[in-house]
C-alpha cells in the first residue's frame, strides 16, 4: 500500500543519516531541555529525529509536535508509537494533525510493543500480527459515529508516512502491503538486505544502529555485551538473529559476532562505515542512536560523529 508520492517527498526530505533518541529523552527530561537538544540535532545537519513510546510514558503525539515546533526542516519520526497507547482512529487523527501543521516533516512509525504493554492494557494474551491488522484497519475506517448521524471527516486528509516496527517475515509482509514501508531495531544488515527484497524497490527502509565510539574493539564489546543481553531477552530479536544464522549459544553468550553484527563500534570512520553498509544493503536512511548517558551527551556524540556521517 505504498503511496509514491508520499514515500518520494520522505526519501527527499530524510537523506542519508538521522537521530534514534532513546531513554534518556522519553524518561524525565524537561521540555526545554528536550527541544533545545532537538535544535541542535537539526543544527548538525542530521535529517530526521526519532524516539520511542512505552504505555505510560510520554505521549508520542505531545512530544514529537513539541519537537516540530523547535525546528525549522527536520524531520520527525514516532519510532515507535505503541499500538497499545490508543486507538488507531485516535492515531490517524493525531498523525494526520502533525502532517496538516508541518506537512512533509512527520513520519509516523507504528508497532505493536511488547507483551508487558498490552497486559497494562488489560489485554492478556499478547498476539502482535493480529493487533497490527486490526490496528491498520482503525487507522483506515475513519471517525466512528452515533447511528443516524452523516458519515463525515472530522481529521485532516494530510499525508503522510506510516511504516512499520517489522521484523519477522510475516509482519514485513504486512508492512509491503499495508505501509509504507519499515522502520526496524536492533537488526544487523543482513535483515536490511531482507527488508528491502520483500519491499521491493518502492517501500521505505529505516533501520536504527546504535553507535559507541571506542577504538579497542575488546573495551567496546566489553561495554556493549550487558546491554545486548537485555535486548536480546526479548524473543523477537534473538529470534530473528537465528533466522539469520546466528547460533543458539552465540545468541545466549552474547558472542563477538552477535555485538558486532548488531552494533556500530570503533572510530568515527569506522561507524560512518557500518552506517553506509545499511545504506548499500537497501536502506533508504539510518537512525544512530548515541552511546551517551544523558541527552546532552548523546548530542555532543553526534557532533563528533556529524564530520564522518553526514
Amino acid at each position: 500500500m505504498v503511496d509514491a508520492d508520499v514515500v518520494r517527498e520522505a526519501r527527499r526530505r530524510l537523506g542519508r543519516v538521522g537521530v534514534w533518541l532513546n531513554k534518556q529523552v522519553y524518561g524525565p527530561v524537561p521540555a526545554a531541555e528536550e527541544t533545545r537538544e532537538v535544535a541542535r540535532i537539526e543544527a548538525l545537519g542530521y535529517g530526521s529525529v526519532w524516539t520511542g513510546e512505552t504505555v505510560g510514558g510520554k505521549d508520542a503525539f505531545a512530544q514529537h509536535a513539541l519537537y516540530l515546533a523547535a525546528t525549522e526542516d527536520l524531520v520527525v519520526g514516532t519510532g515507535i508509537a505503541n499500538v497499545w497507547a490508543r486507538h488507531g482512529g485516535t492515531a490517524h487523527g493525531g498523525a494526520a494533525t502533525l502532517a496538516d501543521a508541518y506537512p512533509g516533516r512527520f513520519v509516523f512509525g507504528i508497532g505493536a510493543g511488547h507483551p508487558y504493554q498490552a497486559q497494562a492494557v488489560g489485554v492478556a494474551e499478547w498476539k502482535p500480527l493480529q493487533k497490527m491488522r486490526s490496528y491498520l484497519d482503525e487507522m483506515d475506517a475513519g471517525t466512528p459515529l452515533p447511528p443516524g448521524f452523516p458519515a463525515r471527516r472530522l481529521v485532516s486528509d494530510a499525508p503522510y508516512p506510516r511504516v512499520l516496527a517489522a521484523i519477522n517475515p510475516r509482519m514485513l509482509d504486512l508492512a509491503r502491503d499495508r505501509a509504507d514501508g519499515v522502520h526496524t531495531f536492533f537488526v544487523p544488515v543482513a535483515h536490511t538486505a531482507d527488508a528491502r527484497r520483500v519491499l521491493g524497490p518502492d517501500g521505505l527502509v529505516i533501520p536504527q544502529v546504535s553507535a559507541l565510539i571506542e577504538p579497542d574493539p575488546d573495551v567496546a564489546r566489553a561495554t556493549l555485551r550487558a546491554t545486548a543481553s537485555q535486548g536480546l531477552r526479548v524473543a523477537a530479536y534473538a529470534r530473528n538473529l537465528a533466522r539469520l544464522g546466528f547460533s543458539a549459544d552465540e545468541i545466549e553468550n552474547v558472542s563477538d559476532r552477535v555485538l558486532d553484527a548488531v552494533y556500530a563500534h570503533g572510530d568515527e570512520k569506522a561507524i560512518a562505515r557500518r552506517v553506509a553498509e545499511y545504506l548499500d544493503a537497501g536502506a533508504d536512511h539510518v537512525l544512530v542512536t548515541p552511546s551517551a548517558g544523558s541527552l546532552s551527551g548523546m548530542v555532543d556524540e553526534l557532533e563528533r560523529l556529524a564530520p564522518a556521517l553526514l
